[in-house]
């Protein structure tokens, strides 16, 4: 049997591919666990990976929750929010994390894609929350997230029509961050992660957990977090800024 979850490591960048491509990558609690190692093991590597990317195998993401296994979900695994807990942890990594979305990305497949800080799409991409449509419910986060995303006047719209939108629609909701051409996809990727891996890894970090931290707080309970847990600067810090005086002060830090 092959792996569920590829882990492949470039320049930085650990990318985990979900791996059923026969079932359009359709998630199982077998897949989670694979995921959840992934992860463990990456959350102890912050000084050699610096961003995630997760995608699918086979040109899609995810279809969603493999129905063959939803009737029996409840004893699925001894901890029944065993996803939930996966999901949680893939939007609170240490790192950066992109979900880079082509075909479907379904329900479930959805609430997994969501967790990342950033999605960028194909154009031709799919996604759905189809939950209605089965007389499902989300369980995973989706009820939060999504309209934390889109808003709640879209997130209704997504929810209540199951429809599906494309890529383009989907950035144009802000459910993506980015969305490019199909035949492009694979380059702006491969930018858009150098761009991210060529800023200090430390602060990139720092950075992010600010923005856990700090969410749902008032913007002066925001403040006061940043002033007082503040984590200094990056040790790459005086290197960076000396390269920005060598180059004449003329380009940003």
């Amino acid at each position: 049997m092959s792996e569920l979850v590829l882990r492949e490591d470039a320049s930085g960048a650990a990318t985990l591919t979900l791996n059923r491509p026969e079932k359009l990558n359709a998630l199982t609690k077998e897949m989670f666990e694979a995921l959840n190692q992934h992860l463990d093991a990456i959350a102890r590597e912050t000084r050699t990976v610096g961003l995630i990317i997760l995608r699918g195998a086979g040109g899609n993401f995810s279809a969603g929750y493999d129905m063959t296994e939803v009737l029996s979900y409840v004893g699925a695994h001894a901890k029944p929010h065993f996803n939930s807990e996966v999901i949680d942890k893939v939007s609170d990594m240490p790192q950066p994390v992109i979900s880079a979305v082509q075909g479907h990305c379904s329900t479930g497949a959805l609430e997994l894609a969501m967790a990342a800080d950033l999605i960028v799409a194909s154009e031709s991409a799919q996604f759905s929350d189809a939950y209605a449509r089965w007389g499902l419910t989300p369980i995973w986060g989706l009820s939060l997230r999504l309209p934390h995303r889109v808003g709640r006047a879209k997130a209704s719209e997504m929810m209540f029509s199951c429809r599906s939108y494309s890529g383009a629609q989907a950035h144009d909701m802000h459910l993506a961050n980015f969305c490019f051409r199909d035949g492009e996809f694979e380059a702006e990727l491969g930018r858009l992660a150098t761009d991210i891996l060529a800023n200090s890894w430390y602060a990139n970090q720092v950075s992010k957990r600010a923005l856990i931290e700090s969410d749902g707080l008032s913007l002066r309970e925001s403040h006061t977090l940043e002033i007082f847990k503040n984590d200094g600067l990056a040790p790459d810090a005086a290197k960076r800024i000396s390269k920005f005086f060598r180059a004449g002060g003329t380009r940003r830090p």
